[in-house]
């Protein structure tokens, strides 16, 4: 039985798409077997991130019609152990529709080592449904103040939803504003009370891959693309030290 991953954050900005899309390329490159699934049917951008967005792609809408399969997720064309479900158009959540995404889920979970869902951002309906058949949540935040405070409030959220397994991805950081803002990891896990699953840096290539229509791991392996490596290695239960 595989594992379904959450990806969330308190607000926008916080590059919790990214992170997702690099931690989820990096298990495959592992050659674990992996699902991406898009749930933000408003802010649809897991393609992108994954350098994937000129390719047609079903939505998890398509495959709870029952007209298609979880066979006939995309597969990436870098990385053939992962496949991709976009998030539909225009989608509300029913309850019907949460009964049938849950069922699609545990599927999923019989036939891939990870399934991420990578969440709306902030604490909506879709917050919610992400969250609640997950196994384990990565809740990304910056370091920035509002940054903080909102990945407090979305612990604060799934500890009221009964959600123990979460673990924190601090991002974007940069450590000359890190030092001079006095700000500590423990300050951050001490606002959240969040266990820290892993840093990664702020770093330009996250940027210029997705411009290039390509995936962060194929256009650099260090920075960004490294810590969510390491991330991936944890994930597996690798012993990784926790660095920039």
């Amino acid at each position: 039985m595989g594992e379904l991953i959450a990806v969330v954050s308190g607000k926008g900005g916080t590059g919790k798409t990214a992170v997702c899309a690099a931690v989820a390329s990096a298990l495959a490159q592992a050659g674990k077997e992996v699902l991406c699934v898009d749930c933000d049917a408003s802010l649809r951008n897991l393609d992108i991130a994954l350098g994937i967005s000129e390719l047609d792609a079903l939505s998890f809408a398509d495959v709870l019609s029952g007209n298609y399969g979880l066979n006939q997720a995309l597969q990436h064309p870098v990385y053939e152990k992962l496949r991709f479900l976009t998030a539909p158009v225009d989608w509300t959540w029913s309850e019907d529709r949460k009964k049938a995404f849950y069922k699609m889920l545990m599927k999923a979970k019989k036939k891939y080592q990870y399934v991420f869902l990578d969440a709306p951002s902030g604490l909506g309906t879709g917050f919610r449904v992400v969250t609640q058949e997950s196994d384990q949540i990565l809740l990304v935040t910056g370091y920035d103040p509002a940054s903080i405070r909102n990945g407090g409030r979305a612990a604060e959220e799934l500890e009221k939803l009964g959600k123990a397994q979460v673990r924190l991805v601090v991002n974007r950081v940069d450590p000359r504003l890190f030092s001079k803002m006095k700000l500590t990891v423990d300050d951050i896990m001490d606002e959240t009370g969040v266990p820290l699953l892993g840093l990664v840096p702020e770093d330009d290539n996250v940027t210029l891959a997705a411009a290039g229509k390509m995936p962060l791991l194929t256009k650099t392996k260090k920075g960004a693309a490294a810590a969510c490596c390491r991330i991936a290695k944890r994930l597996q239960g690798i012993r990784e030290p926790i660095s920039i």
